[in-house]
């Protein structure tokens, strides 16, 4: 009876040493967030930045989390880039909408298809 219940007990201890490595290994790679903005008040204004509110310049490659906050039902949120041409707001579409988006190596543009000749930006991930 005793080897069953120390058997138990170091089962158990195993298990809960495997779940706080599990919880720290999750926390530490987490999926960074960038925040897109696009016609906030129907401004003609569409923005990216980062989770610390800088404008995205440059990226290193790998899987983000993108969340986009759309104030306007005329404007969208698009994003193009090697391997990624993806709609995240439509026109006609208000509020926030988050998607998961990998970037690789090269050059990538986010705009707003109805107005993308003066709503727009560019970013560079290495």
């Amino acid at each position: 009876m005793r080897i069953r219940i120390a058997a138990v007990a170091a089962v158990a201890a195993l298990g809960a040493a495997g779940a706080a490595i599990g919880v720290a290994s999750a926390a530490s790679s987490a999926t960074p967030t960038l925040t897109g903005k696009v016609g906030i008040n129907d401004a003609f204004v569409i923005t990216l930045k980062t989770s610390s509110g800088k404008a995205v310049k440059t990226l290193k490659s790998g899987f983000y989390q993108l969340k986009v906050t759309d104030g306007s039902d005329i404007h969208n949120f698009q994003i193009e880039g090697p391997g990624l041409d993806k709609r995240v707001t439509t026109v006609n579409f208000k509020g926030t909408k988050t998607v998961r988006v990998h970037f690789r190596k090269g050059k990538y543009k986010f705009y707003c298809m109805p107005h993308e000749s003066s709503m727009f930006g560019f970013f560079k991930v290495t």
